[in-house]
């Protein structure tokens, strides 16, 4: 569908995003022609969750003002989601010495691979929706730089997408390291503009540590390994975020923790998962999903976000982020993980 921006939004009667929900006629008319000092306003902000009327969020924010500005929509969507009141105030713990995640499948009988990544967006910038050409460009040359500057087992090399090599392609590709454009509700948003140029690739050697590049934030930060060992890729994730921040400072609210564009990811801007095979448990998702829904898990198929399961193997994430810490969203994870686990065993 198309909606210019100058009129309350039509949704359909089966629309359940939060936008919708909170979005009145009033509220509307009270925030249309605001606009943040980089020029974001609330049509953008609504975009994608208008055109895409099978969104579930349906909002994304430009730039740090855009949460003050358009306040008065994302606050409620925030609580909604998160449980996260305007009186709370977000908490980082980013010590592994506080988490306890032995591993819980050492035979390797059910855990396939274990991936926990955060978002990070550069302080002083626009988020992905509204940042403009040269600003994108100018992220990429300074975390490039960054990333250089790495060491130890952390150590690699960057590959920008622009002009990239066929050989160097198919092997990204190979390894599921390649992003491709963002799918229609990223298009929406804007978070697409000006594809390939700003964006790149960083990995390790040894291919356990990756960075995305101005994909839907400025770097996605990512610790991958096979199997179950939890703490060894929080700990990796650990020393790369603190090592980065060094040279290139993230955008950072003392209320809302880490900003990203989309507010399902503030505060720790972290999602821990793994690749889990639950054949048994997998025949019976409501089972599955109260086991999920008590841990506060989200369950995904192995190919990401609106994919399908495939031969029981499922991708099992924490689904709160802001008002807990990183610990926290771990520990979470890996204590529904092993109750899926018992579960499992058990039938």
């Amino acid at each position: 569908m198309r909606w210019d921006g100058s009129s309350f939004p039509e949704f359909t009667p089966d629309n359940s995003s939060l936008l919708r929900r909170h979005l009145s006629k009033e509220l509307f008319e009270q925030l249309k022609g605001r606009v943040t000092s980089s020029g974001f306003s609330l049509p953008r902000a609504i975009y994608s969750g208008v055109v895409n009327q099978d969104s579930s969020i349906g909002v994304y924010a430009g730039d740090a003002e855009s949460y003050l500005l358009f306040s008065s929509l994302f606050d409620p969507i925030i609580e909604d989601y998160h449980g996260f009141s305007t009186t709370d105030t977000h908490r980082s713990d980013l010590n592994p010495a506080t988490l306890s995640a032995p591993n819980p499948d050492p035979a390797g009988q059910y855990i396939l691979s274990t991936r926990i990544r955060v978002g990070r967006n550069l302080a002083e910038m626009p988020l992905g929706p509204a940042i403009s050409r040269e600003q994108r460009k100018s992220v990429e040359s300074q975390v490039a730089r960054a990333l250089s500057h790495l060491g130890g087992e952390l150590a690699g090399s960057y590959y920008p997408l622009l002009n990239m090599e066929e050989a160097v392609q198919n092997r990204l590709i190979d390894d599921h390291f390649l992003f491709k454009t963002g799918d229609r509700f990223l298009e929406a948003a804007g978070l697409n503009r000006d594809w390939p140029e700003g964006r790149g690739i960083f990995h390790n050697r040894e291919k356990t540590f990756l960075v995305w590049v101005n994909e839907e934030d400025q770097l996605r930060i990512i610790s991958m390994q096979q199997g179950g060992d939890i703490e060894a890729v929080f700990t990796r994730l650990v020393t790369a975020v603190k090592q980065i921040e060094t040279t290139v400072p993230f955008l950072h609210d003392p209320r809302l923790g880490y900003l990203s564009s989309c507010p399902t990811n503030l505060g720790t801007a972290m999602r821990a998962s793994v690749h889990i095979c639950l054949p048994k448990l997998g025949s019976d998702m409501p089972a599955l999903k109260k086991i999920a829904d008590s841990h506060h898990l989200q369950i995904r198929g192995i190919h990401g976000e609106h994919s399908e399961s495939e031969s029981g193997v499922f991708d099992i994430s924490n689904r709160k982020r802001l008002g807990i810490s990183e610990v926290e969203c771990v520990q979470g994870m890996y204590n529904g993980v092993v109750a899926l686990i018992n579960k499992e065993k058990n039938l």
